[in-house]
């Protein structure tokens, strides 16, 4: 089954976080793909960790380097800029998060975040198109 993940998931792939086990399940079950932009995400937030003191700066590195070499497909993101941009206006949320999802319906499959108040707001706003395609990153684990 291909799955597109965010970077709240992915981050957990080298950082211990609350739900790793969960995220890591997904890494060796799934074909996952994820715009490019997830790698940028996820630099950001190693960035953060380290100017917070949560983790050494080489420490940020390897992690770094562990999801340059993650098994995920990472697509180009020129092709979903209008359609994000679009959604983004449609449903007033950031439009880096919104990639993700255009991503998926391009691909015909389901979005999996660890950002459980984005699965609420999606299933609230457009329940009819977001219901099946967006789960939480415990639902996609269990599946």
């Amino acid at each position: 089954m291909s799955l597109v993940v965010d970077a709240s998931i992915a981050i957990k792939w080298v950082v211990e976080e609350d739900d790793t086990t969960q995220a890591l399940r997904l890494l060796r079950r799934n074909r996952l793909v994820a715009p490019e932009l997830m790698l940028a995400e996820c630099a950001n937030i190693l960035w953060k960790k380290v100017q917070r003191r949560n983790m050494t700066a080489d420490a940020g590195a390897v992690a770094a380097r562990l999801l340059e070499r993650s098994e995920i497909e990472l697509v180009p993101m020129r092709a979903l800029v209008e359609a994000a941009t679009r959604l983004a206006v449609e449903l007033n949320h950031p439009a880096y998060d919104c990639t993700y999802l255009v991503l998926a319906e391009a691909n015909r499959c389901r979005f999996a975040t660890a950002d459980d108040r984005l699965v609420r707001k999606l299933h609230q706003a457009q329940p009819e198109r977001f219901g099946e395609m967006v789960l939480s990153l415990a639902d996609a684990a269990s599946v």
